[in-house]
């Protein structure tokens, strides 16, 4: 059997974004401090609006994706504050099981399992390598060891919605100021960044990070 399709597309996604941050003058590497499991992190309530979800897909083994995964989130919002308490607390394994590839015409809907986001192929190793390069950005001066990340309501199109920078908080501070501030060179209005999120399986999960810079 070919390697995972849902490891090896969010290894390109999250290693594409990881790497305009680097050149941002962010770098680094976080270490898994916490295996799966435990209590949700915090994020947001807002529930978001749209119509039910329309996009079904089954994971890589064959069973419902709506059952597949550890950190179900029952909206946008949700997906993304996850994601992003994660990352700054440095466990990638958890910010992986919130993750998604969307389905294609050629495939279905494929997300983050624990057997995906525990494994020690080297895409997996990769895949949470290539999340933990987004700590050093994400995470405010001083840091904290439990982390407040608000999100604020977003539109919701179909499926989609598109979270920027400056709706997500954390300890009171935005994230696009966060990252300005981790960063070298960079000045106010030069960064563009967005975490999509799409929902599968009445469930939402982080489908893309997009990262501009200029």
């Amino acid at each position: 059997m070919g390697p995972d399709r849902y490891t090896n597309s969010i290894v390109r996604l999250v290693a594409g974004a990881a790497l305009v941050a680097t050149v941002a003058g962010v770098t680094g590497c976080s270490k898994e401090t916490d295996s799966v499991g435990g209590k949700k992190p915090n994020a947001s309530n807002s529930k978001a609006a749209g119509a039910k979800a329309t996009q079904k897909g089954k994971d890589g083994n064959g069973s419902a994706a709506a059952q597949s995964s550890a950190l179900r989130q029952s909206t946008a919002e949700e997906a993304v504050g996850t994601w992003v308490t994660e990352v700054i607390k440095g466990r990638p394994k958890r910010a992986c099981l919130v993750m998604a590839q969307p389905a294609t015409d050629a495939a279905p809907a494929q997300v983050g399992t624990r057997s995906r986001c525990n494994g020690n192929t080297s895409e997996a190793r990769q895949m949470r390598e290539a999340i933990g390069k987004f700590r050093p950005s994400f995470t405010p001066k001083p840091p904290t060891g439990n982390p407040k990340v608000e999100v604020a309501k977003v539109p919701v199109t179909g499926d989609k919605a598109a979270v920027p920078a400056g709706k997500v908080t954390i300890d009171g501070q935005t994230l696009d100021k966060v990252i300005l501030s981790n960063s070298t060179g960079l000045e106010s209005g030069q960064l563009d960044v967005k975490i999509e999120s799409t929902r599968i399986d009445d469930a939402w999960y982080v489908t893309n990070v997009d990262f501009n810079i200029g």
